[in-house]
């Protein structure tokens, strides 16, 4: 550190005085004294967002737009772990299996990789570098089905003829398989071996005081083939674990006592829905190492050939299996391997992809990892790497760390120039054209333009005695470039904008193309159409809406533009059609029918291509204030006004005029909205406020009777409003701004749920419930919480979720999931009241969750 040197730094303080119009000077210069230690990643504020597969990983990816001026950022979310490659080796030929083993119990380190291929059995040594070594005592002349350490310094090698078991000294001792049979599968602890032979017989080894494998009188003949076995560790304190799984075809588990009073005695069976492929029995939970209470439970989990996880609850004392959880990971079978985890066991499941199954913070998680395919894995330990993973994924192997655990999304960023403000996504190449658009800024041309008038005007202003150093002082400050995202852009001033268009791909980070707009012209919409009278069939064009000297207060412009772009070069560059002036800010735009609706001010207006410009073919005048967003379904369209709700509209083909036939009973200053179904829309507010309102089925959007002739129906509303009105399903109050509001499926084959994110940079859902138990329940199970769990702050739950509107048709399902972090009694109690178990109200809650989302 270089505090308290007298390095010549220059100090400040508040106590010193200052004459108006001085300032403080100083050179900045990188940290000296602080060390980064961590630092947590934040979306705040996204201002937008979508959601989609782009990179073809069957899991749709988050893309949103993040951040402010030069700290902008487009992130790319996905759901899963991130996983650092410590380190990436080819091997020879293609392995099916690895294991790492420690020669002694209390070393820190693992001392060999043993990798099995087909016909072979290749030892790696672990030091400061791996080699390959030959007198380890492991049979390199097979291929190995299990390597362990066993005993304290003692290794375990199984193949197919035998078992080899390689002493401290170098003393080898062999079994055989008898005849023509040989081992098909094994499982191994700290002090017992089981092995299964083909034709489904089992062979029991247990360790004596002497550390010699002795051989169990009596073999166990099962009815079936034995698919995968299973054994968890030795308790502390006691001399073999009690229970052996066994995975057998006729598509059922059993559990298998070892206690020395019943041993190889069948306890307990569960029957599957297919095929296991693989089991692991796993202690997770609470474990207290200062010797307090342990509430930690044993879990057996099943990987089947259909690419299902199952979890199951194994009781310890009479191997019972309960609460069974099931999780779809993939399209491959499911392969399970213990590793540890931040000193506990966690589970890796692999199918075509890898999920960890791990408990943190007093949860269970299960997560992917966001890796290529692994196809074997054990826990590898060493001085570069103290927790991490050996791998094989095709013909290498790879050491992997994992990062962040707990977090639900790893993240890819791409710096931006200005504030994002909204983008689009083109289908055809995935690539994304984004509008930047920054207040009180200066364009790269106006900046350049400014700095040189200050040089110039340093010089002028200067006395003849120093014009010398002057002229050093501006040519330095002309060739100064601090990085803005460091220390901010200069600012320009109120009514002063710079702005841009964006094409880049979000799957290579890369940007395609920049279109700079002039200073002072900000874009505020786009979107991205196809126009039935194209000149060219099945062209996709990009409007972009912008406006000249915007002031924001009051709200004016000296003039809007639609500029009109077409898609060239497999949307990797943008060609200018034509510009199209509107007398006011274009704030919203929407494909529809071929056409374009167009948010001009409070005008509603569908413009068609044309020739030099777009053509305006029908225009309302009835939204009050200013429209926000536009949506279409069919021929109704959702127009959002920026202080009174949502308008339903109908577009009348046959005299081309769009009609107000319905709106709110309620003021809200909409932000987002989105059409659920044809009847129903989604609305949130400025507030922090979610309502879902629906059209009556009887409602009329079509009238063709008119005895007036002159369709003065659509003006009878009440008050200058519409004639029919929207009904209020439910309400919300989230607390935060909301950014951005759709319907998105964010798991492979889950459910639909209107997904939302907000300026603080949160990302959350709303799920459906799809029957009256799962209301009754979850509406239970809220009221009991708000009794149990009251805020911290001692602020009413109900009042708090009610803030402007009292909520109502909503269950708030954050508030429900503190459930499984409440102590044990008052879990039993909660449950009790709801007549059901704790383990059956916990998985209520997760099956909720892991039907939508992650």
């Amino acid at each position: 550190a270089h505090l308290g040197e007298d390095d010549g730094e220059p100090e400040f303080s508040s106590a010193m005085p200052l004459e108006e119009g001085e300032t403080f000077f100083f050179q900045p210069r990188p940290i000296k004294n602080l060390v980064l230690v961590d630092e947590m990643d934040s979306l705040s504020p996204i201002l937008h967002c979508a959601i989609s597969d782009l990179a073809n990983e069957d899991t749709p990816q988050l893309y949103t737009v993040c951040g402010r001026g030069p700290r902008s950022t487009l992130r790319v979310l996905r759901h899963g772990l991130e996983v650092s490659e410590m380190a990436v080796s080819d091997l020879p030929g293609s392995p099916n299996a690895v294991w790492t083993v420690k020669t002694n119990i209390h070393d820190d380190f693992d001392s060999y990789i043993i990798v099995s291929f087909v016909n072979a059995t290749l030892v790696l040594s672990i030091g400061e570098t791996v080699e390959e070594v030959t007198d380890s005592g492991f049979l390199g002349t097979t291929p190995t089905l299990s390597c362990s350490s066993i005993g304290n310094d003692a290794l375990l090698q199984i193949y197919p003829d035998g078992i080899r078991h390689i002493r401290s000294d170098r003393r080898i001792n062999e079994w055989k398989s008898p005849g023509k049979k040989y081992i098909v599968k094994c499982a191994v602890n700290q002090r017992q071996v089981v092995i299964a032979l083909n034709g489904g017989e089992i062979v029991y080894f247990e360790m004596d005081a002497t550390g010699q494998l002795n051989e169990y009188t009596e073999r166990k003949e099962l009815s079936s083939d034995v698919i995968c076995m299973a054994l968890p560790k030795v308790p502390v304190g006691e001399q073999r674990a009690r229970f052996l799984a066994v995975g057998l075809a006729d598509e059922t588990v059993r559990i298998i006592s070892l206690d020395t009073n019943d041993c190889l005695t069948p306890l307990s069976t569960q029957a599957l829905p297919a095929r296991p492929e693989s089991l692991c029995i796993v202690e997770m939970g609470a474990q207290d190492d200062t010797g307090g209470t342990n509430t930690s439970t044993t879990f057996l989990n099943i990987g089947l050939s259909i690419g299902v996880l199952l979890r199951t609850v194994m009781d310890g004392v009479t191997g019972e299996l309960s609460d069974t959880r099931t999780r779809y990971l993939g399209t491959r079978a499911v392969k399970l391997f213990r590793i540890p985890v931040q000193g506990f066991d966690a589970v890796l499941a692999i199918s075509s992809r890898s999920w960890l199954s791990y408990f943190y913070q007093s949860r269970f998680h299960l997560s992917p990892l966001s890796y290529d395919t692994l196809e074997y894995a054990c826990g590898f330990s060493s001085e570069q790497c103290s927790q991490g993973i050996v791998a094989i994924s095709s013909n290498t192997l790879r050491i992997l760390a994992l990062e962040k655990l707990g977090a639900i999304f790893n993240q890819v960023a791409m710096p931006l120039k200005y504030t994002p403000r909204k983008f689009v996504i083109d289908d055809e190449s995935s690539n994304m054209i984004l509008i930047e658009t920054d207040h009180n800024s200066y364009t790269e041309a106006s900046k350049s333009a400014r700095k040189q008038q200050i040089a110039e005007e340093m010089v002028e202003t200067a006395d003849e005695s120093s014009r010398v150093e002057v002229v050093k002082l501006a040519e330095q400050f002309l060739s100064d470039d601090l990085p803005e995202d460091t220390f901010a852009a200069p600012k320009a001033g109120a009514s002063m904008w710079a702005s841009q268009i964006r094409i880049l791909n979000p799957i290579k980070q890369e940007t395609l193309e920049i279109i700079k707009f002039e200073q002072n012209e900000a874009a505020f919409s786009i979107s991205v159409c196809q126009f039935n009278n194209s000149p060219i069939p099945g062209a996709v064009y990009v409007v972009v809406g912008t406006a000249k000297d915007v002031s924001l207060a009051p709200r004016g412009s000296s003039g809007g533009y639609l500029y009109c772009y077409r898609l060239v070069d497999d949307g990797g560059h943008l060609e200018l059609v034509h510009k199209t002036p509107v007398d006011d800010i274009p704030t919203a735009l929407c494909s529809f029918s071929g056409r374009l609706l167009v948010g001009v001010g409070k005008l509603l207006r569908i413009y068609d291509l044309g020739k030099r410009k777009l053509l305006r073919k029908c225009e309302n005048k009835q939204i009050p204030n200013q429209i926000v967003g536009i949506k279409c379904s069919g021929q109704r369209i959702l127009v959002s006004d920026n202080q009174e709700s949502v308008h339903f509209l109908r577009y009348r083909q046959g005299d081309n005029s769009m009609s107000v036939f319905a709106d709110d009973t309620f003021p809200r200053w909409v932000t987002q909205a989105t059409l659920l179904d044809y009847y129903t829309v989604a609305v949130a507010d400025k507030f922090g406020n979610l309502a879902v309102l629906r059209l009556s089925q009887d409602t009329r959007d079509f009238i063709d009777d008119d005895p007036t002739g002159n369709k003065a129906i659509w003006d009878r509303g009440l008050l200058n409003g519409a004639s029919q009105k929207l009904d209020m399903l439910c309400m919300f109050h989230i607390g935060e701004c909301v950014s951005y509001l759709d319907l998105a499926t964010l798991i492979p084959g889950g459910s639909e749920a209107l997904v939302y994110t907000t300026l603080s940079g949160t990302i959350g859902m709303f799920v459906p419930f799809t029957s009256r138990e799962d209301i009754d329940f979850f509406q239970h199970l809220e009221m009991h919480m708000r009794n149990d769990s009251a805020p911290i702050c001692g602020r009413d739950h109900l009042t708090y979720r009610s803030s402007y509107i009292p909520v109502k048709g909503t269950v708030d399902g954050d508030l429900c999931e503190i459930y499984n972090s409440l102590d044990p009694a008052k879990r039993r109690a909660i449950a009790s009241e709801l007549d059901r178990l704790p383990g059956e109200v916990s998985k209520k809650l997760e099956d909720m969750r892991t039907t939508f989302a992650f």
